[in-house]
């Protein structure tokens, strides 16, 4: 029997298992077939890999070199395999753009200023709430720029090998219904929502703990979070069943108001992300350009944000 990579998962699950019953389970085997598996791959090896006892099994020296061996082999092949993949799915010409953002005017306005700049490009597009899988559609090849964000100064999505920058940072708004109390107000102190019901888009980065802690710091839990789609956060606020936590670019809506809260307790930092291999420089730059510009837009049609942006003396 020659050796394959699957034996050398099978060793590296039973010796992080630390026993056959517990590897099995991992690997979905049955114990009889994984130690049927093991003792072909140590007649293939030479000799036993691991000492079985009665609280587990313990890699022989010969299991510690196999193992040492495999630590650098798996990720190696991983790594192999994760550039072949985004070598076959990236595009072999510089016209072709996919773009991907989280839900907001930031994306739409992106496409619009590269259809000027760029007007032979075609350009595709993905929208979703996650910035883990707008990331990871990065690292595999499916995307070329993703727009996407953190909450305040907190790391960008995490995959190996993918550049970003900062676009811009927004401080987080409030929505109201045009009716409510606080609506003429030109910013609102988070202490007198601490009676409301709050709604919000999902997202997988540490907002909603940020804003936990910033309501506690302000001396309340909040009542209840509603996470939906934009849709239905934009109806629970104009019905006034909630208010919304947005960017300070969310656009003008029926209805709806948009404040500033006192101190600016939460911020948005938006970033334009790419893959260090298989992104192109000068594609990157333009991009990256374009989408501060496209900002920059976006941010000047908000009254209320050009307005926090004049109060507060932000070029």
């Amino acid at each position: 029997m020659e050796l394959e990579l699957r034996h050398l998962r099978t060793v590296r699950a039973i010796a992080d298992a630390g026993s056959l019953t517990r590897a099995a389970t991992v690997l979905g085997l049955a114990q009889p077939a994984l130690s049927a598996q093991l003792k072909r791959i140590e007649r293939a090896l030479g000799g036993a890999l691991f000492e079985r006892g009665r609280h587990g099994v313990r890699a022989t020296a010969l299991g510690e070199l196999v193992l040492e061996r495999s630590r650098i082999v798996l990720p190696a092949v991983t790594e192999l395999q994760q550039e072949a993949t985004r070598f076959a799915r990236a595009p072999r010409t510089a016209r072709y753009l996919r773009l991907g953002g989280t839900h907001g005017p930031l994306l739409g306005a992106l496409v619009d200023r590269l259809a000027d700049v760029v007007p032979d490009a075609r350009m595709t597009t993905r929208t979703s709430w996650s910035e883990r899988e707008l990331a990871q559609q990065l690292a595999e090849g499916r995307l070329d720029f993703a727009l996407a964000g953190t909450c305040g100064s907190a790391a960008p999505p995490g995959a190996a090998g993918l550049v970003w920058r900062e676009v811009a940072v927004d401080p987080v708004f409030v929505m109201v219904p045009e009716r409510h109390p606080l609506a003429r107000r030109a910013e609102v102190d988070l202490t007198e929502l601490a009676d409301e019901e709050w709604a919000c888009v999902p997202g997988d980065g540490c907002f909603g703990d940020c804003f936990s802690a910033s309501c506690a710091r302000a001396g309340f839990t909040p009542r209840r979070m509603y996470e939906t789609d934009t849709a239905s956060l934009v109806h629970l606020v104009q019905v006034g069943r909630a208010v919304g936590l947005c960017r300070a670019t969310f656009p003008t809506t029926p209805g709806i108001v948009t404040r500033p809260l006192t101190g600016t307790p939460l911020a948005w930092r938006h970033l334009l992300g790419w893959h260090a291999v298989t992104g192109r420089a000068d594609t990157a730059a333009t991009v990256l350009a374009q989408a501060r510009m496209a900002h920059a837009g976006v941010a000047a049609s908000s009254d209320s944000y050009a307005e926090w942006m004049a109060a507060h003396r932000v070029p």
